[in-house]
């Protein structure tokens, strides 16, 4: 059984630096058990079948199966465990055990994969001796257009335990192909953007939410327009995994902000078949398709975290997706007071897609540390905000309607004598990040919103 027959009886599993391991060398000489050492390649295997995690490990077997087990040096224990009354009456009471080789780092993936029986189900890719793994993935399309690291099994095997969930449950269907998405298949482009196993509940928390009808991934993808995901993340796991919300927090520099928003893109790439020049029509796009993920600074921001203005339980983890373009700088270094703040975001945010385009796309403002303590002094809250940003974006139809200011872009000529607003209902959104200096914000311009093109989903983030 995974790889190695033991015989009824005692076994002892022992390495040789183990300290107690050799304090116990002589006793075991003595004692009718089968002495299996780590340093020997079958020892893993006898290792790997018992379960075996630190050394000494006694383990009586009864018709192949284990009906007792000891681990390390206990006087006590040994002489109840073997029935010898005086056993080791020279040696210390007590000494614990060394972890055993099973636990070196890597090592047990690498077991699971010789002995343990393969629990993926992806298809296997064999790669001729003389090919470099880097450029076979290339050549297969199936990278970002950067190099990503290859899916062996026991890294795919090493990320699953990532997660609780079952290898082969579906988190959900992947457009633009509408495929059906595993977790395995999350944990693969996981291992091939760059995570750690603790960033996979939050990747497939991001994958779920990407896969509803409301966040409309296919339409996304399909349009011209620049968007792709954008993932904020809130809660606990922002520490937990080490995510940045601070200096630099929507750039480069931080493994598990560019790693799990990577991620998202591979599976919609690798799985979903959403390929640039395929359904991915974008006519320009921007930089973030490849990865835009950040976290929210909730313990410096004015408002209430993101996902829990989005109805996620107070101190839950979550991830919330917003279909969003570039990034567009919004400076204001002189303005003290909460209402001039708002007039110069409010400003800013007109530009959305077009000054003369109103309520087809939503947008995501993102309020920096030094901007945020103008409203956190006035004691704005993020309802507030949004309020004074309303009533400053009703727009009067005059402007807007089509040859106004000689532009021809802008809404139909019988909308000129009506007040309208640059966004629909609903359609800010609100957070908080950034570095402690610099009087700086920034806005995410949103794509078609509502249930003509996206709207943001929140999900919890699971086990």
């Amino acid at each position: 059984m995974n790889g190695v027959e033991l015989r009824d009886g005692v076994v002892a599993v022992v390495k040789a630096d183990c300290p107690t391991c050799r304090l116990v060398a002589p006793l075991l000489s003595t004692l009718d058990v089968e002495v299996v050492s780590e340093d020997a390649d079958a020892g893993l295997a006898t290792s790997y079948r018992l379960g075996v995690e630190a050394v000494p490990t006694l383990v009586r077997l009864k018709a192949g199966e284990e009906v007792e087990r000891l681990v390390g040096w206990d006087r006590a224990a040994w002489r109840s465990f073997t029935g010898v009354a005086d056993l080791g009456d020279d040696l210390p009471q007590y000494r614990p055990g060394c972890g055993s080789r099973t636990q070196d780092p890597g090592v047990a993936e690498e077991l699971a994969v010789r002995f343990g029986g393969s629990q993926l189900r992806a298809r296997r890719v064999e790669l001729g001796a003389l090919e470099d793994e880097a450029e076979a993935i290339f050549d297969r399309g199936w990278t970002d257009g950067l190099p990503v690291v290859p899916p062996t099994e026991s890294r795919v095997l090493r990320m699953l335990e990532g997660t609780t969930r079952a290898p082969d449950e579906v988190v959900g269907v992947v457009p633009p192909d509408l495929v059906h998405c595993t977790v395995e298949k999350v944990a693969i482009n996981a291992v091939m953007a760059g995570c750690r196993p603790e960033y996979l509940p939050v990747v497939l928390a991001a994958v779920e939410a990407c896969c509803t009808s409301e966040f409309n991934g296919h339409g996304l993808l399909a349009t011209t327009y620049f968007s792709g995901p954008v993932v904020i993340v809130n809660g606990p796991v922002r520490r937990a995994i080490g995510m940045n919300s601070g200096v630099n927090a929507l750039g480069q520099g931080t493994r598990a902000n560019l790693a799990v928003g990577r991620a998202l893109q591979l599976v919609i790439r690798n799985v979903g078949g959403g390929r640039p020049g395929g359904v991915d029509r974008a006519t320009l796009g921007n930089p973030g398709k490849i990865a835009f993920c950040f976290a929210e600074d909730e313990e410096g921001s004015p408002f209430e975290p993101l996902s829990v203005s989005r109805g996620a339980p107070a101190g839950a983890s979550a991830v919330t997706l917003f279909a969003g373009a570039g990034v567009q700088p919004v400076v204001d270094q002189l303005s003290r007071d909460p209402e001039s703040l708002a007039r110069t975001l409010a400003v800013c945010l007109r530009t959305v897609a077009h000054p003369k385009l109103v309520i087809a796309f939503d947008a995501l403002i993102v309020i920096s540390p030094e901007h945020g303590r103008v409203f956190r002094q006035a004691g704005w809250d993020r309802a507030r905000l949004l309020d004074e940003l309303t009533a400053l974006l009703q727009l009067p139809g005059s402007e807007l309607v089509r040859g106004a200011g000689g532009i021809a872009e802008g809404v139909p000529g019988h909308l000129a004598g009506t007040t309208l607003p640059k966004f629909r209902p609903g359609g800010l959104l609100v957070t908080h990040a950034g570095g402690r200096a610099g009087l700086f914000s920034a806005i995410v311009a949103g794509w078609a919103s509502g249930e003509t093109g996206s709207q943001p989903v929140t999900r919890e983030v699971g086990t």
